[in-house]
């Protein structure tokens, strides 16, 4: 007997929002089996030509691989539904930038619990998470802020509904999943942020 099909929760915010420690702190408090087929882990498959693949940011400066996103995320979402169809649990840590590849995303999870969640988090925050990036390099603090974070901090919450709303600047990762899986457990409310994109 074929299981029953798993939830699909993705975590929608800019670059260093705190996505991925929300996400690990699912796997690891969450029962069940939680995959997480974010955008580290789809930049991690790709080769280097396709570099950011998913994670290519508002305005980048790669517009050779704008015509490929769209084909990317596709991908990426028939994969998280074949996973959550077989039964697994699935958190994406994204960064949607474009409305209409959303819905479309959306679209290929047709049937599945799916829970849209706003990972918001203060410019200044973000900032100063930058200060000491993963190679090593100082962004001296007070510097202004470079142009391709004010751009993902304006696009990625666009239209910016969302089944819930956690602040990383005001709850560690572990408090964020509690609330997250909390509002799993007690079921969505009707309509749900998929049902009224697709509308």
């Amino acid at each position: 007997m074929r299981d029953e099909p798993g939830a699909v929760v993705i975590l929608n915010g800019a670059p260093r929002s705190g996505k991925t420690s929300i996400a690990r702190a699912i796997q690891q408090r969450r029962p069940g089996s939680w995959l997480n087929l974010g955008v580290d882990n789809h930049m991690a498959m790709l080769p280097e030509a396709l570099l950011p693949g998913i994670g290519l940011r508002p305005g980048s400066d790669r517009p050779d691989l704008q015509p490929l996103v769209p084909k990317l995320y596709a991908a990426l979402y028939d994969a998280v539904a074949a996973f959550a169809g077989q039964g697994f649990h699935v958190v994406m840590d994204v960064g949607h930038h474009d409305g209409d590849i959303l819905r479309d995303c959306l679209r290929r999870l047709e049937g599945l619990t799916v829970m849209l969640v706003g990972v918001r988090c203060p410019i200044d925050q973000i900032m100063a998470r930058r200060e000491r990036d993963t190679d090593g390099r100082h962004v001296p603090s007070g510097a202004p802020v470079p142009e391709p974070v004010l751009l993902w901090e304006r696009h990625v919450h666009d239209p910016g509904i969302y089944d819930l709303e956690v602040d990383t600047a005001a709850l560690r990762p572990e408090d964020a999943a509690d609330i997250i899986g909390a509002q799993l457990d007690k079921g969505l409310p009707k309509p749900t942020v998929r049902a009224r994109l697709l509308a």
